[in-house]
């Protein structure tokens, strides 16, 4: 028979004396590995790119403010409860906080170009390779953190684009085919009466308002889908520099 303890499984033998039952524990409880003696595991692809998205919380870890959110893989899985620990976190709290402040500014505004309402616009934070994480229980829950002073400052780098579309960004970056360009400034896109349209002007006001951040830019994706976005100065790469200063403009007709 098996019972369950902290999450482990281990053997339980019962032995009956009489109306007595003893329990004999199998499993020794030093032998039960602890949370905060789990090893660190890669999770995504080598050749793709896995994306943590920020929610606005924060946890103290390790004397630490970090950010929490969720971690997109590159096949499009998601892990829940995800803390982000080490280079950039400060930065990300930060960028997550303008964004916020700006949405908070412009949702329920309408799109003088378009006359659309705007949407909420959210940041994410690409990596190149697979992410580094290790099961950590930080004040009494179960959260998933990313060691990101394990990976190489040159593979990460911030994006923004419509919160509902961030699945979508992601698959996108992974997908062959996909083609990151820019947008001239008197696009048709712009004109466009749809959300596309409106997040595309979004992304110039908010980079009009923010220096830290950037937008115009489109991900035109192989059946010619476009998704607008934007890019943040902190954390950036050169090895993103395809998405982050696209060098094909977008044409398109109104």
């Amino acid at each position: 028979m098996f019972g369950c303890f902290g999450g482990v499984m281990v053997a339980l033998k019962y032995v009956i004396v009489g109306v007595v039952v003893v329990v004999v524990v199998a499993a020794a409880l030093v032998l039960l590995p602890t949370l905060h003696q789990a090893p660190v595991q890669y999770v995504g692809s080598p050749s793709g790119y896995e994306a943590f998205v920020p929610n606005g919380q924060t946890v103290n870890y390790n004397g630490q403010t970090d950010p929490v959110g969720n971690l997109i893989l590159n096949n499009g899985n998601t892990i829940h409860d995800v803390v982000w620990n080490g280079q950039y976190a400060s930065t990300i709290i930060n960028n997550h906080n303008q964004i916020d402040q700006l949405n908070s500014q412009f949702v329920g505004q309408t799109d003088p170009v378009n006359n659309q309402q705007y949407v909420n616009l959210q940041d994410l934070y690409a990596i190149e390779g697979p992410a580094p994480i290790k099961l950590e229980t930080i004040n009494g829950q179960t959260y998933y953190v990313i060691e990101a002073n394990k990976i190489n400052p040159g593979d990460i780098a911030g994006f923004y684009t419509y919160d509902k579309w961030v699945s979508n960004f992601v698959a996108a970056m992974n997908k062959q085919g996909t083609i990151p360009a820019r947008l001239p400034g008197n696009s048709p896109v712009f004109q466009w009466t749809n959300t596309t349209g409106t997040v595309a002007y979004q992304t110039l006001q908010y980079k009009s308002l923010i220096g830290s951040i950037g937008g115009g830019y489109v991900l035109e994706l192989p059946n010619g889908t476009i998704i607008p976005y934007g890019v943040t100065t902190s954390p950036i790469s050169t090895s993103f520099n395809n998405f982050i200063v696209p060098q094909q403009v977008y044409n398109a007709s109104s």
